[in-house]
């Protein structure tokens, strides 16, 4: 269903990952702080760029850990939130900063409070979760390291797992996300960029972790592998159910939706997701009611969880967790499954270009680790920087 083009080493614990919206880039964090953009070579048959993975940068971005990232809705900047307490938007291209803002601390304990999601449904909106489960929602077009968040809300009463920005509506004159979904604990709700928190669910009995769109349906998954579909704006309907998890109950950690493409090769008429497990599978799963089902599975790993996933540009499929980033296309018609992973790097490449002031040591301490609440990313500790290089990389097959 799917064979895996390329498997890319790291040179340490994977903690985020995000897709371009426009161009094969993938943006990766690092347990250690560090940022880096890779460029994916071209999926078009009439472009030569030799097969290769190119950085194109390369920083420590944060003093700790790197969090979450996230490019902003046009693709132009990238957004990173560290244990440092600061976000951080760079320019895509060079990876500049161009703004910080602080992280506010706890509103109750006035301590710390660690970020555990990003996201940009406009270009002038940033959303950021924290573990304390405060949502934040600042205008980027107020750049001041002290600037404060527009609303605070509280949409859970533990941290928030997902963030997914819902259709504008019919009346919409700007064609602009104008809500978000987001889960955490048992908890589903709706937050209005302007009004705040418009819906918020019942208690649904098991924690739920990750949520797609997929066309006007809402997928959101749980600890136990069971995927709720609804239909957008028809939440007091019963979901349709579809269960993923196994024998085990594993987790449905992270979902992406297919591209349309790829939904009309596996025949999925009515959408489909790729789901990334607690014990380091992907599930394919088609929706539709009455026939909604997983399809197939592959392994990123065999023990640690999938902590990133999405599609590019080119409809290749991006997989990210524990020391790997694997690349991965629809296969063949025969189904041969390319076994030889090429991870070799070339040397070269990324250009090492932050802002002064981000040094300090090289890795999160452990009292930091056991403040990074988001069980699901179900981390074992923390990955030191390993002698892996970070420049070129070639495809299998496409050298």
């Amino acid at each position: 269903m799917f064979t895996p083009l390329c498997a890319l080493p790291l040179p340490a614990e994977l903690f985020a990952l995000a897709v371009h919206p426009a161009s094969p880039l993938v943006a990766l964090g690092f347990a250690t702080g560090h940022v880096l953009l890779d460029r994916l070579p071209s999926s078009s048959l009439y472009e030569n760029d030799r097969g290769l993975i190119q950085t194109l940068w390369k920083t420590r971005r944060h003093k700790g850990s790197c969090r979450c990232l996230t490019f902003t809705s046009n693709g132009q900047y990238i957004i990173s939130a560290g244990t440092d307490r600061l976000v951080k938007c760079a320019d895509t291209e060079t990876g500049r900063v161009v703004s910080k803002i602080a992280i506010p601390l706890h509103d109750r304990s006035g301590e710390p409070d660690p970020p555990t999601l990003l996201s940009s449904p406009t270009p002038q909106h940033l959303l950021l979760a924290t573990d304390s489960s405060d949502l934040h929602i600042y205008d980027l077009r107020v750049n001041t390291i002290s600037h404060k968040p527009q609303q605070t809300h509280n949409p859970h009463v533990d941290y928030v797992s997902s963030i997914t920005p819902l259709p504008a509506s019919g009346s919409s004159t700007s064609g602009l996300p104008r809500q978000t979904l987001t889960t955490g604990d048992t908890t589903i709700a709706i937050t209005d960029l302007r009004k705040g928190i418009v819906k918020k669910s019942e208690d649904i009995g098991e924690e739920l972790l990750s949520s797609a769109l997929v066309g006007n349906k809402l997928v959101v998954g749980s600890e136990k592998g069971v995927l709720r579909v609804w239909e957008v704006g028809e939440w007091d309907d019963e979901p349709e159910r579809i269960h993923i998890g196994g024998i085990h109950g594993e987790g449905a950690d992270i979902l992406a939706s297919m591209p349309e493409k790829l939904e009309e090769r596996l025949g999925c008429s009515d959408g489909g997701v790729v789901a990334g497990m607690g014990d380091g599978g992907i599930k394919i799963v088609r929706l539709g009611k009455g026939k909604g089902k997983a399809m197939g599975e592959i392994r990123h790993d065999e023990i640690e969880p999938v902590g990133g996933l999405g599609f590019e540009v080119g409809g290749r499929m991006i997989s990210g967790g524990g020391d790997v980033v694997k690349v991965w296309e629809q296969a063949t018609v025969d189904g041969a499954q390319d076994e030889d992973l090429e991870g070799a790097a070339n040397g070269g490449g990324g250009v090492d270009s932050d802002d002064q002031d981000d040094e300090g040591d090289k890795e999160s301490s452990d009292e930091e680790e056991k403040q990074r609440k988001r069980k699901k990313r179900k981390k074992k500790g923390k990955g030191g920087a390993k002698s892996v290089g970070n420049g070129i990389l070639g495809f299998r097959g496409m050298d």
